[in-house]
């Protein structure tokens, strides 16, 4: 049995070491990141120091750009040294760190994402009273609320790792919380109920919320004019395949967290794995940024 706190390391065993490749792996993961942090760094600015892009809509997918990077940093960079290395271990306060970064990305990204379905809700649905009911106040709020909640679940839910630890072999390519609890000796039902909770809740209470609010602007679309409909299709379709794209992304990886994946070939298990934190750091500046018109239009100048 062994003590976490005497634990120096974890071995991460789904890396497959081709040296013949090793490079073309760094640059083109090297490549993925410069993009993912150009893109979304870039969309940030361009919302920020134009005041005519200072509205809700903008200010949120200003949060959604800035937990793209903070995702992606959490990935990347340890991609990057593990790539390059003979050994692949990671320390524990580095793995515990990514554990952390990993799950809180997700959980809020869910969360932006349903703050924004909120947004257009009201502004397809209550047009003329939309500026009164999304404050700056009211914004700050919800943004707050997608960030908070997740850092404090995921605060306490670090707390509820197990000391006790029998391995310290980890069968993916970063470190997750599902990993680091089947390493435990002890008894893990807390934790499991705890984390099973927390994901469904998170992921349950966005879910719905989004489904509520396009149902809601299904309604209004069909009993409202052309022009109403043409509004919605621009501002909702970027938004829509977010949520697939995201989707698709976290059922990938809570399907390989929790069930035996081992028929599927490793390097499949490890692209799924990577596509939960590079789909939308990847995809999501190239949907608004193409899609938005305003967006899309400063981008060119700038360029």
């Amino acid at each position: 049995m062994i003590n976490s706190s005497q634990v120096l390391f974890f071995y991460l065993t789904a890396y497959i070491d081709s040296w013949a490749l090793t490079y073309l792996y760094f640059f083109v993961i090297l490549f993925v990141y410069v993009f993912i942090v150009f893109s979304n760094v870039l969309l940030i600015v361009v919302i920020c120091v134009n005041r005519n892009l200072h509205e809700p809509m903008y200010m949120f997918l200003c949060s959604l750009f800035m937990n793209e990077l903070y995702g992606s940093s959490g990935l990347f960079p340890f991609l990057l040294d593990q790539i390059l290395s003979d050994v692949h271990t990671v320390s524990v306060p580095l793995c515990f760190l990514q554990v952390f970064i990993v799950h809180s990305y997700g959980a809020v990204e869910f969360l932006n994402l349903a703050v924004m379905s909120y947004d257009r809700y009201l502004a397809i649905c209550y047009p003329l009273q939309y500026n009164t009911r999304m404050t700056p106040k009211k914004i700050a709020m919800l943004i707050a609320v997608a960030w908070l909640y997740p850092f404090l679940a995921m605060s306490f839910m670090m707390s509820l790792i197990p000391v006790k630890l029998c391995r310290n072999q980890i069968n993916k390519v970063y470190c997750d919380m599902h990993s680091l609890v089947k390493l435990a000796c002890t008894d893990t039902a807390i934790t499991n109920i705890y984390g099973l909770t927390a994901t469904f809740s998170t992921i349950f209470i966005s879910l719905l919320l989004i489904l509520y609010t396009y149902i809601k602007i299904l309604v209004v679309c069909f009993s409202g004019s052309k022009q109403t409909r043409q509004k919605a299709v621009n501002t909702c379709t970027p938004h829509l395949a977010s949520i697939l794209n995201f989707s698709c992304a976290g059922s990938f990886e809570i399907s390989q967290s929790r069930f035996n994946m081992s028929f599927l070939p490793n390097i499949l298990r490890i692209v799924l794995s990577l596509y939960f934190l590079t789909a939308q750091p990847l995809f999501n500046p190239l949907i608004y940024g193409l899609k938005m018109s305003k967006i899309r239009n400063i981008c060119k100048s700038l360029i």
